[in-house]
């Protein structure tokens, strides 16, 4: 919901200023204005902080000039509008209030998710504070639509949050990727700067690009060149080596029955060899993709898989470092990996 009980609004078409008193339906609400009760559809209302930052600028007035009919240039037809793609980004709308001096400060932000692309998606958002899950949300956003999220408040950022999106297409595309996973982590200092150049530059958001093109899907085919390409080889450019890899996984799940449906005759060996080489999968596409981290989930057991896994980290140049500790999502059965490049 757009808007909660309590929020000051503007009458677009009076511009006289209001609160939101009660939630009527996802079209309507119930707003006070001078002590007058009505109800409003939401478009005919705004934020005022918001509206401040698209009205017009008042410019002064200039005498008149005197115009003849046979000088007014004809108007050119004008043909649809066309919407420029610019990726999908996260967008902090601040609510401004005054402090006990009487100086404008930001007291919360609406978190908006922006779609400036002509393809629809699903995805799932979470927000993460030290670890840990604060706020979840699975839904769809439209093309050149936006979509708000939830609010935060301003003190919250001293805690370093960090937003999680796993996002897939809405309409299948076989050529294109099955999902793909982007995230931005804020640090309070970079973002009180921020704050004051988008005072500076008049801008009404903070906003930062989560991608700006969906991936495509990895492609088999072979490109028979040389002889070894004919014998099955594959042949890349060096430069687009991310673009023909598949997409990487910040979490990923070694739980055999998470691997295959059907694993009852398999020994304990087997089990393991199976899981190691999926470890092995999604940590080589981490380090392709210069992953900053990777959670490997393998469960508490008799710890086999976990040692075999810690033994391997304990070699690779990648990894800075590891731990695993106690998580609320997974016990002690998960361990996060953290690498350097």
């Amino acid at each position: 919901m757009k808007y909660q009980v309590g929020d000051d609004i503007i009458v677009l078409h009076s511009n006289e200023e209001g609160k939101v008193i009660e939630i009527v339906n996802d079209k309507m609400v119930m707003i006070e204005v001078r002590g007058v009760k009505f109800p409003a559809y939401m478009d005919q209302i705004d934020f005022p902080y918001f509206h401040r930052f698209t009205k017009k600028k008042v410019v002064e007035e200039k005498k008149p000039v005197k115009t003849y009919v046979e000088n007014i240039p004809k108007e050119k037809p004008t043909a649809n509008k066309i919407k420029v793609e610019d990726g999908i980004w996260l967008s902090f709308l601040p609510k401004f209030g005054l402090d006990e001096f009487n100086d404008e400060v930001v007291e919360e932000f609406k978190v908006y998710l922006v779609n400036k692309t002509e393809n629809a998606y699903k995805f799932i958002y979470r927000q993460v504070f030290f670890g840990e899950p604060d706020f979840e949300l699975r839904n769809e956003v439209l093309a050149f639509q936006d979509f708000y999220l939830h609010d935060i408040p301003f003190e919250d950022l001293n805690d370093n949050p960090h937003f999680t999106f796993e996002f897939s297409l809405l309409k299948e595309n076989k050529k294109k990727a099955d999902f793909f996973e982007a995230s931005v982590k804020l640090k309070a200092k970079q973002v009180f700067l921020r704050i004051e150049e988008m005072k500076k530059r008049n801008e009404p958001t903070l906003s930062y690009e989560l991608f700006s093109k969906y991936p495509d899907k990895v492609q088999d085919d072979k490109i028979e060149l040389t002889p070894l390409v004919a014998k099955g080889y594959k042949l890349y450019d060096a430069a687009r080596t991310r673009q023909n890899l598949e997409p990487a996984r910040s979490v990923i799940d070694l739980h055999i029955e998470k691997l295959l449906n059907d694993f009852k005759h398999l020994s304990n060996f087997e089990i393991l060899t199976l899981q190691l080489k999926e470890f092995e999968k999604w940590y080589e596409l981490a380090i392709a993709h210069h992953q900053p981290s990777l959670t490997v989930i393998h469960g508490v057991g008799s710890g086999r898989l976990r040692d075999e896994i810690h033994d391997l980290l304990k070699v690779r140049k990648e990894v800075k470092t590891f731990i695993n500790q106690y998580d609320p999502r997974f016990g002690y059965g998960a361990t996060e990996i953290f690498f350097q490049y």
